[in-house]
């Protein structure tokens, strides 16, 4: 248990140079504010690259009603350190660094002892949009730099890019975490991955890595040859055609469902194995589930959130290991509004990363 508590905001910061949304368009433009000094145990670092995340979608057009204007978005954070304050241990200036969803908790609790911040009693802090402890509200990667606890940065390997090391801290979290929580890393298994977007694509990646069998399901025949060619997957099948889905019956060891669009989830249920485990990192609106499929089948149900520094950490490391990269479109932060746009038409293959470095003066 680490007896400092959350930092206090210092006055008298550097100016950050930024794009903000400033009503519920979303529109975003430029913006400039104050981050806060860095303190004893803080980490300062000049942002590179920032991934576009769907969570940006949904803050900046305050689908949640509770968008704190002007909001300054993005959580998949990757850059270099330019300042460290006198406590830091971990980073030195010129080190390449990450931030991810979050970037405090109360660093008492039991899952924050365990590295799983993300499941702070008091509440993680969110990266943008949220409020710490001193009461400021969080704002984002869409910015020249940010300052952040020496906690909650993560290192990224010199020789791994920086700009697909971004989409890691969210997209590739979210999905590692539970299929190592859940034991998905077992050669030789057998796993579906529900949707091909962000997320879905680094199941993929992550289930070949694993030594995993791996069947794509898509309500999209056109993502039938990426898929397959791509991305590696062994088998991809058409959601809505049943002859396909009933011939997998009883076959997978795991799903990972991405999807955040409303679905059935009997029939995909119905292809696990006796015990088998479905996990579901989407949010549609509501789940539906006839008992006896999960009960006679003895299946596993399961959700997940992204996930806290120990999990992010060796995430980015097996990546680095294995050079796993995301499938990445680079654009300038000029074209941050189109971004958006097309991320809420899935018009994206399949993470958009802003060049943050090249593109934000």
């Amino acid at each position: 248990m680490e007896e400092s508590k959350p930092p206090m905001s210092s006055p008298g910061g550097d100016e950050c140079l930024s794009w903000a949304a400033r009503d519920p368009s979303g529109l975003l433009s430029p913006h400039t504010f104050t981050r806060r000094s860095v303190t004893s145990d803080d980490v300062s670092l000049k942002i590179t690259h920032c991934g576009v995340c769907y969570a940006d979608v949904i803050w900046t057009k305050n689908k949640h009603g509770d968008s704190k204007y002007p909001l300054v978005p993005g959580h998949e954070i990757a850059g270099v350190v330019n300042k460290v304050g006198s406590n830091v241990t971990r980073f030195k200036v010129g080190d390449h660094v990450g931030v991810g969803t979050f970037v405090n908790s109360c660093r008492e609790c039991d899952y924050c002892d365990e590295g799983q911040e993300v499941s702070c009693v008091k509440g993680q802090v969110f990266t943008f949009n949220g409020v710490d402890y001193d009461g400021s509200v969080t704002k984002g990667g869409y910015s020249s730099h940010i300052v952040v606890h020496e906690r909650y940065c993560y290192k990224i390997p010199v020789d791994y890019p920086l700009e697909s090391a971004a989409p890691l801290l969210c997209a590739g979290v979210t999905v590692y975490a539970p299929m190592m929580r859940h034991n998905m890393n077992q050669p030789g298994k057998s796993l579906g991955v529900v949707g091909l977007g962000g997320l879905g694509h680094m199941a993929v990646k992550f289930g070949k890595a694993f030594g995993l069998h791996v069947t794509v399901f898509s309500t999209s025949v056109s993502k039938k040859e990426e898929a397959l060619s791509l991305l590696g997957a062994n088998n991809f099948v058409i959601s809505s055609a049943h002859d396909q889905m009933k011939a997998l019956a009883k076959s997978l060891d795991f799903i990972i469902d991405t999807a955040s669009g409303d679905h059935a989830f009997d029939p995909y249920m119905s292809l696990l194995k006796i015990a088998g485990t479905y996990v579901l990192v989407g949010f549609p609106s509501e789940i539906k589930i006839q008992p006896a499929t999960l009960n006679l089948g003895m299946r596993v149900l399961a959700g997940s959130v992204s996930g806290g520094t120990k999990v992010t950490q060796e995430m980015i490391d097996f990546c680095a290991a294995h050079k796993i990269y995301p499938n990445i479109e680079v654009i300038p932060i000029q074209k941050a509004n189109e971004a958006i746009e097309r991320v809420v038409k899935k018009d994206i293959k399949y993470r958009f990363v802003i060049d943050i470095e090249n593109s934000l003066k």
